[in-house]
């Protein structure tokens, strides 16, 4: 009876475990073999005659190629950079300076970020860069993320600056060391893996987001790849899913890109002769 129980309650985990890979595969495997049909459907189908139209129709398009290979690069790298860089700084600044309430203050900051880049916050937002004249501009997209993304990055960064000895920097130092020149490099080295972690983590984030370029951004030349996918659509509304698949796979793979770079030429571990 146990044996029963048991072989019962392994075959249902089976179970669970292939429902859940075939529900998150089946919708790649359409968008793996829609783009390179005629004329696609909602099912998944391999095409019997497979073109490659799609992609051509997809990259003529001038709204869709600056916005897939100008507009998001520019407002997704400027993000990922901005906040990669001011995140290192401001977490090996919290890490090193004691102010009384910091960890408070780290947590209230991420509380708020969540707030600078929701629905609640796009009024007064979009009031300031109208302001500032950064209104359908990629500057003030770029600077929306970062202030939305940064206080995140900052809490993400200190845990990879607080596993830095200090002795490190006071071997710097005595070596006569200045201190930018002891963060470049002493620190930056052992904390490169946050920092890569860091900058996937933000491209990814300003690389998916549909809201706030939407709001700001006025120029169809201007759009990034979130908003310019409704070139594609009919004007009853309807998306051309052969070029919308075409679209959509093209678009996944600068983050995987990104992702597989990363992944070889720094690795996703933590690594360095860190000794207490």
């Amino acid at each position: 009876m146990r044996r029963l129980k048991s072989f019962l309650s392994n075959l249902a985990r089976i179970l669970l475990i292939v429902i859940l890979i075939a529900f998150f595969l089946l919708p790649l495997l359409w968008l793996f073999t829609a783009p390179f049909s005629r004329a696609a459907t909602l099912r998944i189908s391999l095409p019997t005659k497979p073109t490659l139209n799609n992609f051509r129709v997809v990259l003529s398009n001038p709204i869709s190629f600056r916005a897939l290979f100008v507009n998001s690069p520019i407002i997704a790298g400027g993000a990922m950079i901005g906040v990669t860089l001011i995140a290192s700084l401001a977490a090996y600044a919290l890490s090193r300076i004691k102010v009384p309430g910091q960890s408070l203050i780290v947590y209230i900051l991420i509380l708020f970020s969540a707030v600078v880049t929701g629905t609640a916050a796009m009024v007064p937002i979009f009031l300031l860069l109208y302001s500032l004249k950064l209104i359908d501009t990629h500057l003030g997209t770029i600077l929306v993320y970062i202030g939305g993304l940064l206080p995140t990055g900052i809490f993400l960064m200190r845990g990879f600056v607080d596993s830095v000895p200090r002795s490190y920097e006071e071997a710097a130092i005595v070596s006569g060391a200045k201190p930018l020149q002891m963060f470049r490099d002493v620190v930056i080295p052992i904390i490169r893996p946050g920092m890569m972690v860091v900058a996937v983590w933000a491209f990814v984030q300003s690389w998916g987001d549909f809201l706030i370029p939407m709001v700001l951004i006025r120029s169809p030349l201007k759009m990034p790849a979130p908003i310019a996918i409704y070139t594609f659509y009919t004007e009853g509304g309807t998306p051309v899913l052969t070029l919308v698949s075409a679209y959509s796979l093209i678009y996944m793979l600068p983050a995987i890109v990104l992702y597989l770079f990363v992944n070889w030429k720094y690795g996703f571990r933590f690594f360095g002769g860190i000794k207490r």
